[in-house]
């Protein structure tokens, strides 16, 4: 029955053990699965926001001159704010998915060698007391077996000794031996008994020792692991919720962004710029008159006669203004000539306008670059250890003629700029009310060519040819300003009036198109004075007229040249 009773015991608990391993393998298995489960959901966020970012970036706006028109509409701005707070907002994903990396997968995958190794342990302890004490009761089970074997041999010698003493045919001798046999093996039976007793008592001591304290220890010990592991676990889902709510008031902001840029767009606004950007500058045409081919005698004499002269000049103007001049077409196609003459005045306004605003912005980089080079050549000519200050001349020199260019690229750009502005229908209609298109200072033939040639409906396709020829003699640095060529319309057009004369204090060479050289002392007749850009207008005879710096002459203005230098 004792022996029945202990196999059942190590029974139970060798099958509580193997219950207990199962179990706290599936624990770990559950962990395994938990981090693979955290693993995927990071690599979806990732994928998530790069292909969040490359939408981003696939509609940011492509650095051509469409996009920069479009960005002065509101909505388009919105819509690239938009595109700019997704790209943030793709960001904090990738925030998401760095954080269940660092905070959940990497601290997972350490935990879960620390509790397989935990893990293998206690059960190592477990199967080690589970065979010490399987040990210790084979043991005492064979001092039972030897004390009863030990005990059955006593009494079996006993029985012999009892039986050679009562039989008188056996010697003295023989009895004395078989006495002597059953006294030894009495002996060892008590010796047996006595192992026996010490080891018993040892193994429960030992058995109470294992089912008390060494076992419960270990299911302990497991039991804490298992209570860890779960915790542990139960953290993790915290902070896998965690992680996105952490990250919610910044996507919340990224989405504050887009709400507030949807809200910024103006439909006022955004339509008064597309009517800016394609305003034409024109006038409308008048009332179509009324042509009598009835008289046809009395117009003929009338156009024939001297005293009507000036009426013949002005009714081609008139006959103009029966164009619909909505529907004249741009035969100009690609980028156009340099001075946007292919466009409407506004248009062209605005593109000679921002031509100017950007040679202006190259001429303050390179005299910014001349400034730092000045001080850098003054630092050597102090320090020669530092550097050679002759080594900073040719960079100079360069600048010096970059920023000369530009200039005259500007004077250019000005001049076409001013004969613009002087053709919009807003002083056409002052010119209209002082008397058919008639400055009020008595202007230059140029000016009158110039009003001649502009059709009452504010047209530009007519005699474009003739436009852009006159606007060759009145460029600042015109590509043919030493050679000019004009229809034979022009043929007769007058020079512009000298205004005062100059001495040149210096000598200029005047290598660039557009200037003219002269010599130390030199005397110049002053044709148009210095408009705020450093460059007079001069000329030494009928053929020879050009630029050169203020700098370089003294120049004297007549006192009744007030307004000569308008040109336009």
């Amino acid at each position: 029955m004792v022996e029945e009773r202990m196999g059942d015991c190590w029974s139970y608990t060798k099958d509580q053990f193997d219950n207990l391993e199962k179990h706290t393998q599936w624990g770990i298995e559950f962990v395994e699965k938990y981090t693979k489960f955290v693993k995927e959901r990071s690599e979806i966020e990732t994928n998530y926001a790069k292909q969040i970012r490359n939408l981003s970036k696939k509609y940011q706006p492509k650095k051509n001159s469409r996009e920069e028109e479009e960005s002065k509409y509101t909505f388009c701005r919105a819509f690239l704010t938009t595109l700019n707070e997704l790209n943030d907002y793709a960001g904090q994903h990738e925030v998401i998915a760095e954080n269940l990396t660092s905070q959940i997968i990497t601290e997972l995958s350490r935990y879960l060698q620390e509790l397989k190794a935990e893990r293998k342990s206690h059960f190592h302890d477990g199967r080690k007391a589970q065979q010490h004490i399987e040990s210790s009761w084979k043991q005492l089970e064979s001092c039972k077996r030897r004390f009863e074997r030990d005990c059955k041999e006593a009494d079996r010698a006993q029985q012999y000794f009892e039986k050679m003493d009562a039989d008188i045919n056996v010697t003295k001798a023989d009895v004395e031996k078989a006495r002597q046999q059953a006294q030894m093996r009495h002996q060892m039976a008590a010796d047996s008994k006595s192992d026996y007793s010490a080891y018993l008592q040892k193994f429960n001591q030992e058995q109470n020792e294992h089912y008390y304290t060494v076992i419960p220890n270990i299911f302990q010990k497991l039991q804490d692991m298992e209570e860890k592991r779960i915790d542990r676990i139960g953290v993790c889902m915290k902070t896998f919720a965690d992680v996105d709510r952490q990250v919610l008031p910044i996507v919340g902001k990224c989405l504050d962004g887009m709400t507030k840029a949807a809200e910024s767009i103006e439909p006022k606004t955004d339509s008064k710029q597309v009517v800016e950007s394609y305003k034409s500058g024109f006038e409308p045409p008048g009332d179509v008159e009324f042509e009598d081919y009835g008289q046809a005698m009395k117009r003929t004499a009338s156009d024939t006669s001297l005293s009507n002269s000036r009426d013949v000049k002005e009714k081609p103007k008139e006959k103009s203004k029966g164009k619909l001049w909505p529907f004249i077409k741009n035969k100009n196609k690609g980028s156009g000539p340099e001075d946007f003459s292919h466009l409407p005045p506004e248009q062209r306004r605005k593109k000679l306008q921002g031509k100017i605003d950007e040679l202006n912005k190259d001429i303050q980089k390179e005299m910014d670059q001349r400034d730092a080079l000045t001080k850098m050549k003054d630092v050597y000519v102090k320090n020669p250890q530092m550097g050679d200050p002759a080594s900073v001349d040719p960079r100079l020199s360069e600048i010096g003629q970059n920023i000369e260019k530009l200039q005259f690229e500007v004077q250019k750009f000005e001049g076409w700029l001013a004969e613009v502005e002087e053709r919009m229908p807003s002083k056409s209609d002052t010119h209209r009310r002082s008397g058919l298109y008639e400055t009020q200072n008595n202007t230059t033939v140029s000016n009158n060519c110039a009003q001649d040639r502009e059709s009452p409906d504010g047209s530009y396709t007519e005699e474009q040819n003739s436009e852009t020829q006159v606007k060759a003699n009145i460029n600042p640095i015109p590509p043919t300003s030493t050679t000019p060529e004009f229809d034979d319309e022009f043929d007769d057009e007058e020079a512009l009036p000298t205004i005062g004369t100059c001495k040149a204090l210096y000598p200029f060479e005047g290598h660039n198109e557009g200037t003219i050289s002269v010599a130390e002392g030199e005397l110049l007749y002053v044709i148009e004075e210095d408009k705020g850009d450093g460059w007079t207008r001069v000329r030494r005879n009928e053929d020879e007229e050009g630029y050169v710096p203020t700098s370089y002459v003294e120049v004297f203005l007549e006192t009744n040249a007030k307004g000569a230098m308008t040109y336009i």
